[in-house]
């Protein structure tokens, strides 16, 4: 996967050193009597328990992603590991559940395994030694020691705060938070995934979602307070990366694509999973909610879109056809198309008109309330009984043929085998794969960014007419992610070069250039 890769001078852990052991059972050398750190017990930590003990959220004041640091004490000034002495380790205490007053770990969450503890008590009683491989072991990376860069990181996924006035961008180990326009760093949100896939706000701009991982060793979904730039929630999810991040209407849910094929989705206040969905036959990429958040849109590497129904998980539909060719290669990129409200201009210049002329101050606001609100086209009727009637949405999808398309999201015909009734039109090629598409706030263009043999292109559109818009002047290397500033008057792109560019959409030049992360002399 192109997106994957990381011109940093840090190596990466070794795709032999997964860690599937955390569910399939002890290791050879644990069935032989002996523990492995490496091998059993790191991986079970891993997908159990660094999301709630990690630099970023020491819940309890313990940290588990080091062997170190389990020997320290948390809040309760008792070590969590005493080698060669589980009775008096606080942790296998409490993964057993034996004190007094205190909760079972994990937290809320499903206990370990029987065998998984008695790994762990094995694993302490026989010294709690560190065997992980030299090549293995990665430097720390956590706030007090946050990520530096020899090379320019390729930048997988950035994203405009709601009023435009921050810019996430995918760095690693960690998101960066940039000014809008560009001119300055404000923040580094320093996490435990090292590849940061995908990046988007909320629909109230307060909380950022963040997926990711460490290739063939966890996925990571990751919630940030944007005010006090805090971890709220890491949640694991599966033995992988994990990828397209994307938020209900409602702000409640956060769905994922994952390299298990697998989409699933995560209610933000408790972490719980409440979608899983594995129709896909490869990685899922991209994730999108409809308008009222009923259904959820996915684009995999096998080549289809799929619909879910949220509230009961059930796949609705190939929205793309299937027959063979239609759509070559993988779909890598998806956007939702903001329901027009043909009235909302109109709406707005009245309630200015009305301030203006020193009247009430509040019923700008009642008159802008009071205005009914049409969105792009009618519902659409329930097609079965007791099946409630559904919005119209529109999606992009773009990938491997460089070829966007607009479609319907739901199906208004009978389906017809290798038909593809749902496709509204298709814009023109894009030299190479289109990795990256975004509309603006009105749904009147979007933008799209591709890669080919090292170079690459970013272009806008006029979606009604499909006319070519722009094309961005400075852009001329992979586009990896795109976006429009909520104004309308910028897109950030960015790739494999590592830069930043923000490029006027009406006429593609060059507004701003800039380097996103702190580069090591």
């Amino acid at each position: 996967m192109t997106r994957t890769f990381l011109s940093l001078g840090f190596a990466l852990l070794s795709p032999a050193l997964i860690v599937a052991q955390a569910d399939k059972g002890p290791s050879a050398s644990a069935a032989s009597g002996k523990v492995s750190y490496y091998k059993d017990i790191r991986p079970i930590f891993q997908q159990h328990c660094q999301g709630c003990h990690q630099p970023a959220k020491p819940q309890g004041g313990y940290v588990m992603t080091s062997h170190a640091d389990l020997f320290k004490a948390g809040d309760s000034d008792e070590p969590g590991v005493v080698a060669g002495q589980p009775d008096k380790s606080l942790l296998v205490k409490l993964l057993f559940g034996t004190e007094k007053d205190r909760a079972r770990m994990p937290k809320g969450k499903d206990p370990l395994t029987d065998p998984q503890i008695k790994l762990v008590r094995d694993w302490v009683a026989q010294g709690a030694l560190d065997d992980t491989p030299k090549a293995a072991r990665a430097a720390l990376v956590d706030a007090d020691h946050p990520p530096t860069y020899e090379l320019l990181p390729v930048i997988t996924s950035i994203d405009y705060s709601p009023d435009g006035q921050l810019l996430a961008v995918a760095g690693y180990h960690e998101v960066l938070l940039h000014k809008g326009d560009g001119t300055g760093l404000i923040g580094r949100l320093i996490g435990l995934s090292e590849r940061i896939q995908s990046v988007a706000f909320s629909p109230d701009g307060k909380t950022l979602a963040v997926s990711g991982g460490d290739p063939g060793r966890f996925g990571e979904i990751q919630f940030w307070d944007i005010e006090k730039k805090s971890l709220r929630q890491s949640i694991s999810v599966s033995f992988d990366t994990v990828y397209g991040v994307s938020w209900s209407p409602d702000g409640k849910l956060v769905a994922c694509g994952c390299a298990d094929n697998t989409v699933r989705a995560f209610e933000v206040a408790t972490g719980k999973q409440v979608l899983f969905q594995g129709a896909h036959s490869d990685w899922v990429m991209a994730t999108v909610f409809s308008q009222d958040g009923q259904h959820l849109v996915s684009v995999s590497r096998d080549r289809s879109v799929k619909l879910t129904e949220v509230p009961t998980n059930r796949f609705i539909d190939n929205v793309t056809s299937i027959t063979p060719g239609a759509l070559k290669g993988g779909l890598l990129a998806l956007d939702l198309r903001p329901p027009k409200d043909l009235r909302v201009e109109q709406a707005s210049k009245i309630a200015h008109a009305v301030a203006q002329s020193r009247a009430w101050p509040y019923l700008a606001d009642v008159l802008a309330a009071m205005v009914p609100l049409k969105k792009r086209m009618s519902v659409i009727p329930p097609d079965a009984k007791d099946v409630p009637a559904k919005l119209y949405d529109e999606i992009l999808v773009a990938g491997a043929d460089g070829q966007p398309r607009l479609y319907k999201m739901h199906r208004e015909v009978k389906r017809v085998i290798g038909d593809d009734a749902n496709r509204l039109r298709e814009f023109e090629k894009f030299p190479g794969r289109v990795y990256a598409v975004a509309f603006d706030r009105s749904g009147k263009y979007f933008a799209a960014g591709s890669s080919l043999d090292g170079a690459g292109e970013a272009r806008v559109y006029e979606v009604e007419t499909g006319k070519r818009i722009s094309t961005f002047e400075a852009v001329k290397t992979p586009v990896y992610a795109i976006a429009f500033r909520p104004d309308g008057k910028a897109v950030a792109t960015a790739g494999f070069d590592g830069l930043i560019r923000l490029s006027d959409p009406m006429t593609g030049k060059l507004i701003k250039e800039f380097v996103p992360v702190p580069v090591k002399n």
